[in-house]
């Protein structure tokens, strides 16, 4: 099931896309010869008003086939991609990637509106009070007692739950030094973390340290904070929301171009999954909240100025303007290929941090390996 959700929901995101250069096409009066929602061999279409709408067997992408958009095939008509204007042509490859981002400002205004649970405020209701202390944890041996409330972790004061267990999972010594609060007293002790394996939403196992503790349990509703705003709040809510992920994506990207950040950090279709089917077990409002991220980053990458991507078809628009004329056939053949070259090397790249990032990647080597491969 959650695979069949994740498939419709990129397929709407892709469809979205699409449409906002289907539609501007159209508009500017640009024949649009084919529509089609996935890739690979066809599996079924339909015509209508001279457009072979169709569903193609490979669901991860999607293509609009205009009149005339190979300037080498293009015979002059009116109704012809590169016949029209400079401009024109820049708002019809524009407009895929602005429906996306008026896609991503929608979901964060309806998440927004509806509410969401608020982990920050719902962890300080549960506030560093120790609520569960397991048998024969470093937390047990170290004296730790219910209803403790720990005020410190190696000098660092600790707000919520959430700090807790921040400073828990990040420390690298060898014990930690806790000041707590029993009976309107403070005292100091000293525990030394276990590491244990855990699962991420990869599903792949990382060592982790814990101390055996856990927050109150959350008994009832109103322990749950859920913060939602009025339609108007939520409208600059969501335009705030959508810029701070634009910021921080081109952040990231220049970050990796400069050696600063982790390529692999970057995700891809696989990682989506993961990422959408966790989202799943949490509830609609992140549900939301996460297509709105990923449409928000469609449009962000797509934007990037590399061919074929529409930031790419932008830029050689862009330099024909400044020239008063296209580049060279030949060039923009070059162009094109090199564009197309670093997309599958990106692309083969993304899937392989993917499969490495949930696992895939040591199974295989390990399967290799015992072989003898």
């Amino acid at each position: 099931m959650s695979f069949v959700i994740f498939i419709f929901i990129l397929s709407i995101l892709i469809l979205v896309h699409e449409w906002g250069h289907f539609i501007t096409a159209r508009k500017c009066g640009v024949k649009v010869e084919q529509f089609a929602l996935g890739f690979g061999p066809k599996l079924f279409g339909w015509m209508h008003d001279g457009t072979e709408f169709c569903l193609c067997a490979i669901p991860l992408g999607g293509f609009v086939k205009m009149a005339g958009d190979e300037r080498e095939k293009c015979a002059g008509s009116s109704d012809e991609y590169f016949t029209k204007s400079a401009g024109q042509r820049a708002l019809i490859i524009l407009m895929g990637p602005v429906v996306n981002l008026i896609l991503a400002y929608v979901c964060f205004w309806v998440v927004f509106m509806i509410g969401y649970v608020d982990m920050d405020l719902s962890s300080q209701r549960v506030a560093p009070i120790v609520g569960q202390v397991l048998d024969h944890s470093p937390a047990q041996q170290a004296g730790l007692k219910l209803g403790d409330k720990i005020l410190s972790i190696n000098g660092h004061p600790i707000g919520h739950w959430l700090e807790l267990q921040d400073l828990i999972t990040g420390s690298t010594g060898n014990t930690l030094a806790l000041t707590v609060e029993r009976a309107h007293q403070d005292i100091s002790m000293t525990i030394t973390p276990q590491e244990t394996d855990q699962k991420d939403i990869f599903g792949r196992e990382h060592i982790t340290r814990r101390i055996g503790v856990g927050p109150m349990p959350i008994n009832n509703a109103k322990d749950i904070v859920v913060t939602r705003y009025g339609v108007v709040e939520s409208f600059g809510k969501a335009g705030e929301e959508l810029w701070s992920i634009t910021v921080k994506t081109y952040s990231a990207l220049y970050e990796m171009a400069i050696g600063a950040r982790s390529p692999k950090e970057a995700m891809g279709i696989v990682g989506m999954f993961f990422v959408i089917k966790f989202a799943l077990t949490i509830g609609f409002a992140f549900v939301l909240h996460i297509v709105g991220i990923i449409s928000a980053s469609l449009a962000i990458f797509n934007l990037l100025p590399v061919i074929p991507l529409d930031g790419g078809h932008l830029f050689l628009i862009g330099l024909e303007k400044l020239r008063g004329k296209a580049l060279s056939m030949k060039t923009d053949q070059f162009i094109a290929r090199t564009g197309f070259t670093l997309i599958i090397m990106l692309a083969l790249f993304v899937f392989y941090s993917d499969f490495e990032r949930i696992g895939l990647i040591d199974k295989v080597v390990k399967l290799y390996k015992g072989m003898g491969l």
